[in-house]
């Protein structure tokens, strides 16, 4: 993998959660789960052995917390970069909030779904609230509401 697109993943992925990066569960995962299978195998990190794998993994926390804060504003392609990790769009009505299996259908084409447990009721003005999607470093997605920063933890299914 060439070291500028190295450089664009992590950054990309530090975007949402500056410092450590941890998985829901509070540890940090590794490299094999911050990155797609396709992204995995297309830099061959699967070639590696399990030292080696653990060697980038510690690489990358290093380089998370004391190097890349520097990146951010380093160029047109990593300013790009971070640009791309936020969706706005308008949640196609009837929207009344979630429920724990909460399909939503985006104005963009986009559908996401709710992937934890929780209920939320809406009971705001807008009959199709904006929403923003964020990414976090571990690749999980957070759809916010606009008009009142209620959220909740979503997948793209399509």
């Amino acid at each position: 993998m060439k070291n500028t697109n190295l450089r664009l993943l992590l950054l990309a992925a530090m975007v949402a959660v500056p410092g450590l990066a941890v998985s829901e569960e509070g540890t940090f995962p590794g490299i094999r789960a911050l990155m797609t299978q396709a992204e995995y195998q297309a830099a061959g990190l699967e070639k590696l052995t399990a030292q080696e794998r653990k060697a980038l993994d510690q690489w990358l926390i290093r380089y998370t917390a004391e190097d890349a804060p520097v990146l951010l504003d380093s160029d047109e392609e990593v300013r790009q970069a971070v640009q791309d990790q936020e969706i706005v769009s308008i949640i196609v009505s009837p929207f009344d909030g979630w429920s724990g299996n909460t399909v939503f259908t985006l104005a963009n084409g986009q559908v996401w779904q709710q992937r934890r447990q929780g209920r939320y009721a809406y009971t705001g003005a807008a009959s199709a609230p904006e929403v923003r999607i964020t990414r976090n470093f571990m690749g999980f997605y957070r759809m916010e509401l606009v008009e009142d920063g209620n959220a909740v933890l979503v997948k793209r299914v399509k």
